[in-house]
């Protein structure tokens, strides 16, 4: 394509269309020559959306405030010693379980990467430009916490963690949740429950779950909204900050 005149730049940039000017601009003139008109078109959208496509999806995984940045499912060191189930993760991998609504639980010791298999299925997420959110429980708390000090707050709060449409929760039940705590769980799944995906990363086995919930009719709902569409992967023993 020839190149634009500096009022058609001004247009396309005013149109928020940088990534089309940006790729009629590199248009090698010498190799599309003897396409046609049609073809170079092509080329240059084609060209513009793969660089909108790639900006999109690094926003979506830096918002996502991802422990582990850089996890990568087709990256998972010594799956057989840890005893993970590879079909398993690739399936996980192509995020189908978003669409289906349903949940995921990584269980295992401490150090067996959970976090970083949470991380790395929120990525994926991002790469199918699925909206994604990382969170510790122990901030989580924090936030609610704060978040009921304000007018509307808790609100707000309910809204911005029940909107994700991936939403990951680390070092789940790690410490005992408070009474408010419980409560705030209770209608953040209740929200979230056929709406969305919640991924769990926790040291504790399903059966603990009830007693660190506080063994009450909190436990009973919170559980129930959980355990009946939920995938669950067993990360093993095996130490990886050890290696």
């Amino acid at each position: 394509m020839s190149r634009l005149d500096t009022e058609t730049k001004r247009k396309l940039r005013e149109m928020n269309a940088g990534e089309l000017l940006e790729a009629i601009d590199t248009q090698d003139e010498t190799l599309s020559i003897s396409l046609s008109f049609e073809e170079r078109v092509r080329l240059v959208v084609d060209d513009a959306y793969s660089t909108f496509t790639h900006s999109k999806v690094a926003g979506l995984i830096r918002r996502a405030g991802l422990r582990y940045p850089n996890a990568d499912l087709r990256r998972i060191d010594l799956l057989d010693e840890r005893c993970l189930n590879r079909q398993l993760l690739t399936q996980l991998g192509t995020c189908s379980f978003v669409t289906r609504q349903q949940n995921v639980v990584f269980q295992g010791f401490t150090g067996s990467g959970k976090s970083y298999l949470g991380c790395a299925i929120a990525k994926r997420a991002c790469e199918h430009r699925i909206r994604a959110h990382y969170v510790r429980m122990p901030d989580l708390e924090e936030a609610w916490v704060a978040a009921q000090d304000t007018t509307g707050g808790a609100a707000k709060f309910l809204r911005k963690y029940a909107s994700f449409t991936l939403l990951v929760i680390d070092e789940w039940l790690l410490d005992r949740p408070t009474e408010s705590m419980r409560g705030m769980l209770l209608e953040l799944m209740e929200r979230r429950y056929g709406e969305s995906s919640t991924v769990f990363c926790t040291q504790y086995q399903q059966k603990d779950w009830h007693s660190r919930l506080g063994s009450g009719v909190h436990a009973d709902a919170i559980m129930d909204r959980i355990i009946h569409n939920t995938v669950w992967v067993e990360t093993g023993t095996y130490n990886m900050r050890e290696q």
